[in-house]
């Protein structure tokens, strides 16, 4: 706490982050307690990593009392939480595949989780690495077009060749020096960034309406250039890239942003009529957009071949029931995928629709306070990164989870914080850190205002 809360005696929440922080921690061991016993497994390695990653937890804590005293006590707790679980998750999954091999008699696959340990580690270095370098958020929009350059090239770096490489028909990840990596991830940050400058900029002129149809304003048509350049992108991302998870955020994202920037209802009506449009124009040319549809619609007329996955998530489903199997006690395993697109699947197996529904509230929590910092933060730049940031982490859990339940069509993308997948997990706790500086700025109380004793709540 700095010398002027203290002075004022401003309550930062800090204490109530840290328990919750360690309430996090305690429900991610509980569930790897609760996997062990059930599968008759442990390993010295597993409560290592447990213990190593509620260190960083506490280190996280830490720099964020320093760096952003007034940030939003409950957004990083709520992360850390959905992050634990999913680690539980995949070490049960990996257990499967150990005692799958043992079965067959063939050699272990490496475990994943220790992996996905890793790539949390190094989300967290980048998160408080975000808290040291931006100091004020506002700073951002002095690179609006750099950051808009920077995702583009981020966004296609997999097409060249030597370097992208293809995975399940689509081109979105690189090998570099042995590693691989989705560069596309960090893009989405880059061209938020981008979107909240462009907006904050052109949003008078693109409030301006020219004339009213059915009692809705209408744009002008000249200030329908950058959405239509908008929609031409994600279409170019969904043809060369043959992504439609990603060209479908960004559209979504791009959409959100300019009706927060000009408040216009007839942005989002005319965004909608291009996503529909562009749906139809991809179902008609592109033979894996159309196999998705058809699976979408009618999964069991192919429960052997293309349906195979959406049908055994909605099997673990209802296995799951009302309460779930247990952590341990169920069959996640014979979901494909199940650690990176099908993990809310696995999950709602062995958690049940109770569980499911704890998990989304946490998704509801992390996104109502990203939307709330949006709402108190002072300047409009600010104001729209923040709800770009947090309109990102929500379209991509409604796309992933919709898509699993079979509410839309499948698209690829991994659950925010649950999935294994270390680019997705390192770009999302960028956000969080992104997130976390606005929120301080937006909670931070002006002392200029205080008078002699009186206390604050941030």
């Amino acid at each position: 706490m700095t010398d002027l809360a203290r002075r004022y005696r401003v309550s930062t929440r800090r204490s109530a982050e840290l328990a919750l922080i360690i309430g996090a921690w305690l429900l991610g061991v509980f569930a790897w307690v609760l996997v062990d016993g059930a599968t008759a497994s442990g390993s010295l390695g597993g409560w290592t990593s447990l213990i190593g990653a509620g260190v960083l937890m506490l280190v996280t804590h830490s720099i964020i009392r320093w760096q952003a005293p007034y940030a939003d006590p409950i957004i990083f707790p709520t992360a850390a939480a959905l992050n634990l679980i999913g680690l539980a998750m995949i070490h049960r999954l990996d257990v499967s595949a150990s005692l799958r091999a043992a079965a067959n008699k063939t050699h272990a696959p490496t475990p994943d989780v220790y992996s996905q340990i890793i790539w949390m580690a190094i989300g967290l270095i980048l998160l408080m690495t975000v808290l040291f370098i931006v100091q004020d958020h506002r700073q951002l929009q002095r690179v609006t077009w750099t950051s808009g350059v920077a995702g583009i090239i981020l966004l296609f770096l997999p097409l060249l060749p030597g370097l992208g490489f293809t995975v399940n028909g689509a081109r979105l990840w690189i090998h570099i020096a042995g590693l691989t990596f989705q560069p596309g991830e960090l893009a989405k940050v880059a061209l938020t960034i981008f979107f909240a400058g462009f907006l904050v900029v052109r949003r008078h002129t693109l409030a301006l309406v020219q004339t009213k149809i059915l009692g809705i304003g209408v744009p002008r048509a000249r200030d329908i250039g950058p959405l239509l350049a908008m929609w031409l992108f994600a279409l170019l991302v969904l043809i060369l890239e043959r992504d439609l998870g990603t060209s479908l955020l960004f559209f979504g994202v791009f959409i959100v942003m300019l009706y927060v920037a000009t408040g216009r209802r007839s942005w989002v009506l005319i965004g909608s009529g291009l996503l529909a449009v562009g749906a139809f124009m991809a179902y008609q040319a592109f033979g894996h957009v159309r196999i998705r549809f058809d699976v979408w619609l009618h999964p069991f007329a192919d429960a052997n071949g293309n349906g195979f996955q959406i049908v055994q998530s909605l099997y673990g489903f209802a296995n799951g029931g009302l309460f779930g199997t247990g952590w341990g006690q169920g069959y996640p395993d014979l979901v494909p995928f199940a650690k990176t697109d099908f993990i809310t699947s696995a999950l709602g197996e062995e958690l049940g629709l109770t569980g499911i529904t704890a998990l989304l509230l946490l998704y509801v929590i992390l996104i109502e306070r990203g939307a709330r910092s949006a709402v108190a933060t002072r300047d409009p730049f600010g104001s729209l990164l923040a709800i770009g940031l947090t309109t990102v982490l929500a379209l991509q859990t409604f796309i992933v989870i919709g898509g699993v339940t079979r509410l839309i069509p499948l698209t690829g993308l991994t659950t925010p914080f649950l999935s294994y997948g270390g680019s997705s997990l390192v770009a999302n706790y960028v956000i969080l850190g992104l997130i976390l500086r606005i929120s301080n700025a937006a909670r931070r109380p002006e002392f200029g205002s205080l008078q002699g004793d009186s206390e604050v709540s941030a």
